[in-house]
């Protein structure tokens, strides 16, 4: 019963942590700038996501457009668009596994499968976080260098937008879920070891001797039978 609710808690913040990656990899705030000009009025801001790229204004009007071409983005957002979406395939296949594998599934119901296919889950679902924890610490690590970078115009400096941090919480909660998981599978084998029976002690001890048949002291007739006989003796 404990493994059980063990698993239940891995997959279901392994699933939280999927769904904030979906969210936080379709997001246009993965970079954001406030310009404030000095009217209050005509105060913009500008978002910059892995699909589009966004403008607010204080009047109330909210505009994206979304990248034409994948060959003209700068390197660093093509291997975050990537990466993303390799953690969220990651994340469904992960999803899937663990499904099959845990124990209150009928799915492949006493059979031996169970507890890989829990630790297969488990490390997809590492595997996704890290993928997702990578891409928010490149994008993090871009934006902080080029906030601080005096060659690049002020207007041009971008801050960590609210995407980042949650791809950051995202990547934790997989993490977490996929190492419950991966515990939980090894307390099952653990378990799933094969005692040694009493029925295999038994068949390594060594067969009891036969009782002899005949044993009774030999009469005249076995004597003579023998090759013997009395009345060389008498």
């Amino acid at each position: 019963m404990a493994s059980m609710a063990l698993q239940l808690l891995g997959f279901f913040l392994g699933l939280l942590g999927f769904a904030g990656t979906i969210v936080a990899t379709l997001l246009p705030h993965w970079r954001s700038r406030a310009h404030v000009d000095a009217n209050i009025i005509t105060a913009t801001g500008y978002m910059k996501g892995l699909w589009m790229e966004c403008v607010w204004r204080s009047t109330g009007i909210y505009q994206c457009k979304l990248y034409r071409s994948l060959l003209a983005l700068p390197p660093d957002l093509q291997a975050a668009r990537a990466l993303m979406v390799i953690s969220c395939l990651t994340s469904v296949l992960a999803s899937l596994v663990s499904v099959i594998g845990m124990k209150c599934t009928r799915f492949a119901r006493g059979s031996l499968i169970k507890s890989p296919l829990v630790l297969s889950g488990g490390i997809c679902f590492l595997c996704a976080g890290l993928l997702c924890l990578v891409t928010v610490s490149w994008t993090t690590n871009e934006v902080i260098k080029n906030f601080y970078n005096p060659l690049i115009h002020s207007g041009m400096k971008y801050e960590i937008g609210l995407a980042v941090y949650l791809g950051y919480a995202s990547a934790c909660l997989s993490l977490a879920g996929g190492m419950v998981l991966c515990w939980s599978s090894s307390g099952d084998r653990s378990r799933q070891s094969p005692p040694h029976t009493q029925r295999g002690q038994s068949s390594h001890l060594p067969p009891a001797p036969k009782a002899l048949k005949g044993n009774h002291a030999p009469s005249l007739c076995s004597a003579s039978s023998s090759g013997y006989r009395l009345n060389n003796y008498v």
